[in-house]
């Protein structure tokens, strides 16, 4: 009877062990459908003449929907509130001189709805890191400038851009950072010059 039970024994661990060997990733394993919520801080800046070089820490929250299609690949819808700021240079009275009053402090702080639609790429066996690639459509909620002359708004409503990054999904947290390249000019003023956004977006949230 004992050598009996022994060899039941042997045999449901060799099962066991071929068929984790077989299913390395079947705790990996994603449904086809999450969602979750996340925050974080976007580090921006506004690429033109009359801006100041450097980077602006401000903050970003909002929600995702994930749908995986095939072991691969999967697509990821969202929804983010996003701050930006930036500063003008001394340089801006020179080329706009009837835009701004005397003050020397020319900060404007721009806040975002955010709509990106990513293309989730697994990277390796795991299904843990995602490569994600994708446009993303930003309407501008409100626009608020120090130092004006004018009432009128001097940044565009809307303006489209791509944004590339790694996303680190574990059971029940998420993790990433990407960077966003701004595609429109933003200048609502003229054509005199070109502005546009860039942000590295770096998050942690959690994955339902």
């Amino acid at each position: 009877m004992i050598k009996l039970k022994l060899l039941f024994s042997l045999l449901a661990m060799t099962t066991f062990s071929s068929f984790a060997q077989r299913n390395p990733l079947s705790s990996d394993r994603e449904n086809f459908f999450r969602f979750g919520a996340k925050g974080g801080v976007n580090i921006n800046k506004i690429d033109g003449q009359s801006y100041k070089d450097g980077f602006n820490f401000n903050y970003q929250i909002g929600g995702f929907l994930q749908f995986n299609l095939t072991n691969k690949i999967g697509i990821q819808p969202e929804v983010s509130f996003v701050q930006s700021t930036s500063e003008f240079s001394s340089g801006a009275d020179n080329v706009y001189d009837d835009l701004f009053l005397g003050g020397g402090q020319r900060k404007a702080k721009l806040n975002y709805l955010e709509v990106p639609v990513f293309l989730n790429v697994n990277l390796g066996p795991s299904k843990r890191v995602k490569l994600q690639v994708g446009p993303a459509f930003n309407g501008l909620l409100k626009q608020t400038v120090d130092s004006l002359k004018t009432n009128a708004d001097i940044f565009k409503k809307a303006e489209w851009s791509a944004i590339g990054g790694l996303w680190v999904q574990l059971p029940l947290i998420n993790l990433g950072a990407r960077y966003k390249l701004g595609l429109t000019d933003i200048n609502d003023i003229d054509n005199r010059q070109t502005w546009k956004n860039q942000a590295i977006q770096v998050f942690v949230g959690i994955t339902l």
